[in-house]
């Protein structure tokens, strides 16, 4: 029997191990070589239907993009001129808005495309504005373009209440409750200050009369939600001033500074008008109050409960309760005559009802995010369609200029000292109130409806005694 010594054994395995590792290693490396064929290969063959693609026929990309959204307008069209006809055609009330619509639109996204060197981007409702601007001063546009006031009054106040659904949606409960004070005060003192300050200024410029000046005042006084809360929401998305609160405090502030506004506004309006007594006046506006938190907490206390958490299709379930409620609260105020009811309901309904819906309110928030870039363009472009230069004077544009930049520069320096002893630092309080300066929505509201009013009421009410009272018609 032949035995091997394990040493010689251990030689041979040796041995082997060093005849075979070169060939694993010849194995290994035309694998490797292998893969990276066919890697390559791979990343050819994806490249070449990409190279072919932007030669090929059908166009890709941001062309492509253009005229499919160009088609969809197109077809927005249509479909509207099968249900109303000739509505749609030059000089229909559908046909004026659609052409508002659509170059709100363009307007937005062509200041989002265009980028100034050394300069912040520009928002895209200015171009929204601009667009608006253009329809009604343009000869050719202006002459086709027709909106009847109580549509656009009607799709502005639908696009404040969301608005102010986002706002209320938006408010942060912890941070609301520490800053309750600052909040009072940031929503009264500069609204009343800069109402104050342009009745004074309107007196000694205008020739105004008191009662019409604090009348003005009040239009101008309200801060725009519109501009506010869109801004707020995006700054607190990205986590800025979150710490202390001030996206909160800037959207719960400006919902309250409209409230004020408003119910200044209707006072001053029937004193004007002698409907009443300053007191009852006063009474009236304090029972709009009352009764719009009321309803508010009502309304928002049934979303909390209705639908159930079992239910299906939850976010938009509530998203199109509470906009519906809300716009019913805004809309149906108006026409029974509580003017400052209707918003300050909306915002209560939304922030009850949104504490107990914890992470689900974020769904809600983007459903309502969808409806306020659909009337984005429609408020921003209806807004600026109701500025005509033809009737504009050279010197009104001047006096008007001083008056508005008198009253807004009391109400910057009035801000800056309110916020001085809220414990925030030098830039905080310098971007709370230039935060304070948007102007659009309100205005164009109650302008409007002062205007609307003068024309109905004119011959069966007495109107304040007022030099040159017609003139100013």
């Amino acid at each position: 029997m032949y035995i091997t010594d394990p040493k010689n054994e251990h030689l041979e395995d040796k041995n082997i191990q060093s005849s075979t590792t070169p060939q694993i290693l010849k194995a290994s490396d035309t694998n490797e070589h292998e893969e990276t064929k066919e890697t390559v290969l791979a990343k050819t063959e994806e490249t070449k239907p990409q190279m072919e693609k932007k030669g090929s026929c059908p166009p890709q990309g941001t062309l492509n993009k253009a005229i499919t959204n160009g088609a969809i307008l197109f077809m927005i069209w249509c479909v509207t001129w099968s249900f109303s006809g000739p509505e749609v055609l030059p000089d229909g009330s559908l046909f004026g808005l659609l052409i508002i619509f659509y170059g709100a639109v363009i307007g937005g996204k062509l200041l989002e495309i265009i980028r100034i060197p050394s300069v912040p981007q520009l928002p895209p409702l200015l171009g929204m504005l601009l667009a608006g601007f253009t329809v009604r001063n343009v000869p050719f546009l202006s002459d086709h373009v027709y909106i009847s006031n109580t549509m656009s009054s009607t799709l502005r106040n639908t696009a404040l209440t969301i608005i102010l659904v986002q706002a209320g949606l938006g408010l942060d409960p912890q941070a609301l409750k520490h800053l309750k004070g600052v909040c009072l005060r940031l929503s009264m003192g500069p609204c009343l200050i800069e109402a104050c300050s342009t009745a004074v200024v309107s007196h000694l410029l205008m020739n105004f009369p008191w009662q019409w000046g604090f009348l003005l005042g009040f239009v101008v006084g309200a801060v725009s939600p519109a501009v506010v809360v869109p801004s707020m929401l995006h700054l607190q998305e990205k986590g800025y001033g979150v710490e202390k609160g001030i996206p909160t405090l800037l959207i719960a502030a400006s919902s309250l500074d409209d409230i004020v506004a408003i119910t200044g506004f209707n006072t001053c309006l029937s004193i004007v008008f002698s409907s009443g007594g300053v007191l009852s006046n006063l009474l009236s506006a304090f029972r709009d109050v009352l009764v719009g938190v009321l309803v508010g907490i009502v309304l928002g206390m049934f979303t909390r409960y209705f639908p159930s958490r079992d239910q299906g299709k939850l976010a938009v379930k509530r998203a199109f309760l509470i906009l519906s409620m809300c716009v019913s609260a805004v809309l149906g105020s108006h026409r029974i005559g509580l003017h400052a009811a209707g918003g300050l309901c909306t915002l209560v309904l939304s922030f009850v009802a949104g504490t107990s819906w914890s992470k689900e309110k974020i769904r809600v928030q983007k459903i309502i995010g969808t409806a306020w870039n659909i009337f984005q363009p429609l408020l921003f472009g209806l807004v600026g369609a109701e500025v005509s230069v033809t009737s504009l004077k050279s010197n009104a544009i001047g006096i008007c200029v001083a008056t508005l930049s008198l009253a807004l520069l009391v109400r910057i320096s009035f801000t800056f000292v309110l916020m001085s002893f809220a414990g925030f630092n030098f830039k905080e309080k310098i971007f709370i109130a230039l935060s304070w300066m948007p102007k659009a929505t309100v205005q164009i509201n109650q302008a409007i409806l002062l205007l609307l009013f003068l024309r109905e009421k004119w011959t069966n009410r007495k109107v304040a005694k007022c030099k040159y009272t017609k003139k100013r018609q």
